[in-house]
This record gives structure tokens, sequence and C-alpha cells, in this order.
């Protein structure tokens, strides 16, 4: 009998693209503003100013995702900064990376909706008894603020990120900690997230029963699934279905 139902966060729960463009377009805002010119060895249109400043964030991003995968930090986009700003300038820039760091969630943040069904499923669920748990990688404060912009609190009864149990998807901590909280069995539990290398193969190295959220409807045959782990036990295209899983 199914007591708990863990969700993954990011690409779950809401849309992470068009919040992640909103985020970067932010973030070169307030670039521009300190003066940072990104269309310098371009004709100075508006494809330019945004390949040249992609590029920026990329040199960043790359280095944060070399030195530090497999870590809650290595999605955070104040590190990106720092980094693209230590190449771009040749030195550090602490106020133009926490400018340009603090930018980037503010816009992220205004940007987020939750998917149609989200809402409506978290309340069926808890209506149904059970409990609900959000499962994410990332760190701990952005997660906080995402839940808080999708007015999410009082449907949930966990938060487990990455950052406080120091280890990412699908590594096994996330998951026995929020069953662990929640006093729940893995066989007790639904694990339900976009990713297969993240949630399914966590949920099913352990014995959670796995639902794929499949949302741009790829089907099994366009993703990876090898290994062991890596079948989901139900694949669904709208988070809504969730509950008839129940």
């Amino acid at each position: 009998m199914i007591e708990a139902v863990c969700f993954d966060l990011d690409d779950t729960l809401y849309p992470y693209d068009p919040c992640n463009e909103a985020g970067k377009a932010a973030a070169r805002a307030a670039a521009r503003e300190r003066s940072y010119d990104f269309d310098s060895d371009g004709d100075g249109d508006h494809g330019d100013v945004d390949s040249a400043f992609e590029a920026f964030y990329q040199r960043g991003r790359q280095d944060v995702k070399r030195d530090l995968t497999g870590t809650a930090a290595s999605h955070e986009r104040l590190l990106y900064f720092k980094r693209a700003l230590e190449h771009h300038t040749g030195r550090p820039q602490p106020a133009d990376a926490l400018a340009l760091g603090g930018a980037f969630w503010d816009g992220y943040l205004e940007a987020m909706e939750p998917f149609p069904e989200t809402l409506e499923t978290l309340e069926t669920v808890r209506d149904r008894g059970l409990d609900v748990a959000i499962v994410t990688n990332l760190t701990t404060r952005v997660q906080l603020r995402k839940l808080e912009a999708l007015e999410l609190p009082p449907l949930i009864d966990c938060l487990i990120t990455s950052e406080e149990v120091g280890q990412e998807k699908p590594a096994s901590v996330p998951f026995t900690l929020a069953l662990s909280r929640l006093g729940v069995d893995v066989a007790d539990a639904l694990m339900v997230g976009d990713s297969i290398a993240s949630d399914v193969v966590g949920a099913n190295a352990l014995g959670i029963e796995s639902v794929w959220l499949d949302h741009r409807g790829v089907g099994l045959e366009g993703v990876d699934t090898d290994g062991p782990y890596g079948t989901p036990d139900h694949r669904i295209e709208s988070l809504g279905a969730v509950t008839d899983l129940l």
C-alpha cells in the first residue's frame, strides 16, 4: 500500500527551460547595467549579444561542472558567474558575480509557474491521506525559494535537498532520509521524476516504485536506460496520471 509519494522538483512540478532562459536574460541585463559589453565582436544585433553572453555563461558553467559534478554546488549559478567573470576579466569580481547571480535567480523565480496539473495532483495525494516529499538536487536556499514561488509549502510534508545530505540523486541517502522522516518504508512509496538517471535509477536501486514523468513524450526508446535500474516501473506523460497509480 502506498503511504507516501516523493516528487522531484525541477522539470517535474514546473517547466525548467522557460525559467532558466528568463534567469539568463535577467543576468545578461544586469551585466549590461554593469558595463559588460557582449556584442563587441559582432555587429551589435540582438543575436550577437545573446550568443556572446551564452558563451560567457557556458565558460563558467563548464568550469564548475568539471570541478564539482556530483555536488549540489555544481548547479549554483553564482559559481557559474564567478568563474565566468574571472575568465572574462582576468581577476575576481565579487560585486559583479553577486549581482549577476542574484539577477539570475530573481528572473528565474519570477518566471516560475507550476505545470497545469501540479497543484491538483498534490492536493489529491494529500486528500487521500498520503505524505508528500520533495527529493531534489541543488542547494537548499534556492530550492526553498522555488517552493515559495510555486506556493507549495502547504502541500508538502518533507523537503530533502542534495546539499543537506552531501550526495546527489541517484545516491540512496536523499531518498532514504525523506522516507525515514516520514516513517515510511521503501516498499510503500512512489518516486516521481523526469530524470531516468537521477530519479528512476535512484528509486529502483532501493526498491521504491518508480514513475518516470515523460512530459516531452519521447518514450523509453528515446532515452538511455542502460544498466540494471534504468527502466521505470511506470511511464506517464502528465503529472495528473500519478493519481491513477495510487
